[in-house]
């Protein structure tokens, strides 16, 4: 079975959960890092998701997952909160969190910069992320983008 095809069967058994506590389900992952794979699902909620409630819903997809038996590889299944420098993947994000400073990573350098950080506009009619660098609104095609996240001011 193809990653996009687990990430999407993933996502639909957790979000059955999540929707009925109140959760969001922000993403899953399906990942092998250092010889392992990795199943990691990210949930939220309004002022933040607790460790005791990604333990619960962690507790549910587990025994749901193993029922279904359709990821061949062995896995670690990992639940937790986006975090505060959270990216940035969903149209509805974008909208979410439309104001705050973002940081874009790139994968080829425009004029040789590779990273940005700006204030998120949110996204234009051609799904193109729009940001405000330096009072001056920028434009990048989602396909250049690498990652936009959340960034952490101190």
């Amino acid at each position: 079975m193809k990653k996009s095809e687990i990430v999407a069967r993933v996502e639909e058994m957790v979000t059955a959960i999540t929707d009925e506590k109140g959760f969001e389900t922000v993403d899953v992952e399906y990942v092998k890092e250092a010889g392992q794979f990795y199943l990691r699902v990210y949930i939220d909620k309004e002022g933040g998701i607790s460790l005791n409630e990604c333990e619960e819903v962690s507790r549910e997809l587990s025994p749901k997952l193993d029922e279904n038996d359709f990821i061949e590889e062995n896995y670690y299944l990992e639940v937790s909160s986006p975090g505060i420098d959270r990216a940035l993947k969903r149209d509805k994000e974008f909208v979410k969190y439309k104001g705050r400073d973002v940081e874009i990573k790139l994968y080829k350098a425009i004029d040789g910069v590779k990273q940005f950080e700006g204030e998120l506009v949110g996204l234009d009619d051609e799904n193109n992320i729009v940001v405000i660098i330096n009072n001056e609104e920028v434009k990048f095609n989602r396909k250049d983008v690498a990652i936009i996240r959340l960034a952490i001011k101190f």
